[in-house]
């Protein structure tokens, strides 16, 4: 990219980070790689720097929603309330409103490490406050202190996001790098997860909840460490060193209202497509959430059967959901890769609904291994889609906006799972209404596959 020498560049003419990438490199630097020189660049220090960073994004985030259901649903607290608490979750899709103070703040004293190394200290340190601090109030010590606790963790781990999504996209050389840093930070994300949805729970049936959530503290804090490892991206210095001072009128507006005015800028009227597509995008996924965890304990089966078929058969269909996604967008394109997502995750989402007529170790494995395929596969899908979708710059708060977007609607909705199940309970039982409701959310797959189709009509996604 090449170095401005005068003024801040208009918002309408400042190029998304695909666009400014290509420009940066040569011809010769935009063929397509072999797989040979993409094994190279995985030994790339920051590639492992970003595979610890995406463990810790992954972390907290079940500690707060699905698995915390299961904690409080183990201790005798009822559908309707686990629904509820699980709108601590909201801070994911509200972060966007404090986006714009990472992108254009540093953190006091720890803001000598970098403005993104500085946030994600910060976080990585509240979160671990907070898991503590579930660890020992406990359920015991009421809904409202638990539930306080849960919301620390989660508005810290949001902000973590914000910080560690703009250190992705921002120490990525090229598009290519894009994929390859979400990648491995989509493994990392997913190990993390197995560890909270799987291993927490057996650890859990020996040595109780909340000796298991000081245990997932611990390794929070060690995160630090990847932290510390990171080195400060440069790439958006450039564009920064030429913004007004935050404090000034001019400052203010372009990092409040700079960013959404240089995303429809560069995107027009189909931005508004992208944005319901986006937020329409994952809710075969959200909208049951806080419900799987509740239903296994419902369905009679075993902490530890839980967390072996999900520490062994969920873990490797993971890592092929990952790899398959990313293949699937260099080989296939981005278009076909996010349909195939939708596809996966209706089905992986309608399927639990077998489980009602039989919980036997075998069909769970199977509806365990699609699910986790599923999840995986359009995670990675989605976030290469949104990270494309950014400007230099103004990182943190567009994929923020992007992020929020694309949670706000299904952490709503989730938060009446439980009502939704005790209501068609009298009709259908208490299976039944688990089933009716996992095939319910796992058609709202439909809907976003039709804008996709739509985008592909008026924009042609390519890769």
């Amino acid at each position: 990219m090449t170095t401005p020498t005068h003024g801040n560049p208009s918002l309408a003419d400042k190029p998304s980070l695909e666009t400014q990438s290509v420009t940066a490199t040569n011809p010769a630097a935009r063929r397509k790689r072999s797989a040979l020189e993409v094994m190279r660049e995985l030994k790339q220090p920051k590639v492992a720097v970003m595979l610890a960073l995406g463990f810790a994004s992954g972390l907290p985030f079940l500690l707060t929603a699905n698995t915390f259901g299961y904690w409080l649903r183990d201790d005798g607290t009822s559908l309707a309330a686990i629904g509820f608490i699980s709108w601590v979750g909201f801070a994911y899709a509200f972060k966007v409103y404090w986006s714009p103070l990472v992108d254009h703040i540093d953190v006091p004293l720890l803001g000598r490490l970098g403005r993104r190394r500085g946030w994600m200290l910060l976080c990585q340190i509240l979160v671990t406050i907070g898991l503590l601090g579930m660890a020992t109030v406990g359920t015991a010590g009421g809904l409202a202190a638990i539930g306080a606790f849960a919301l620390l963790t989660a508005f810290a781990s949001a902000t973590q996001d914000i910080a560690i999504d703009a250190w992705r996209i921002e120490s990525a050389s090229d598009t290519d790098e894009v994929g390859l840093m979400t990648s491995a930070a989509q493994v990392g994300y997913r190990v993390a997860l197995i560890i909270t949805d799987a291993l927490i729970i057996a650890a859990a049936a020996r040595i109780g909840w909340s000796m298991s959530y000081a245990a997932m503290a611990v390794l929070m804090a060690l995160c630090i460490i990847a932290t510390l490892f990171a080195s400060e991206p440069a790439r958006a210095e450039v564009v920064r060193y030429h913004k007004s001072p935050l404090w000034t009128l001019r400052g203010l507006a372009d990092a409040v209202i700079g960013p959404f005015i240089d995303f429809f800028a560069n995107h027009k009227v189909t931005g508004l497509l992208m944005l319901l597509m986006v937020a329409l995008y994952r809710l075969p996924d959200f909208v049951m959430g806080p419900m799987y965890n509740p239903y296994y304990h419902d369905l009679g089966l075993s902490k530890d059967t839980v967390a072996w078929v999900r520490g062994s058969f969920g873990l490797v269909a993971t890592f092929f959901g990952i790899a398959a996604a990313g293949l699937s967008a260099v080989r296939l394109g981005l278009l076909q890769t996010l349909i195939a997502g939708l596809v996966f995750e209706g089905c992986g989402t309608a399927a639990f609904a077998l489980l009602s007529v039989s919980a036997d170790t075998t069909i769970f494995a199977a509806v365990m291994t699609l699910d986790a395929f599923a999840q995986s596969f359009a995670g990675v899908a989605l976030v290469i889609y949104m990270s494309r979708l950014t400007s230099l710059g103004y990182t943190a708060t567009q994929y923020a906006m992007l992020s929020s977007i694309y949670a706000l609607l299904g952490k709503f909705l989730k938060g009446f799972s439980g009502i939704a199940v005790e209501t068609l309970t009298p009709i259908y039982g208490l299976l039944g209404a688990y089933a009716t409701a996992f095939v319910a959310t796992g058609l709202t797959a439909v809907p976003p596959l039709l804008l996709l189709l739509l985008l592909w009509r008026v924009q042609n996604i390519k890769r």
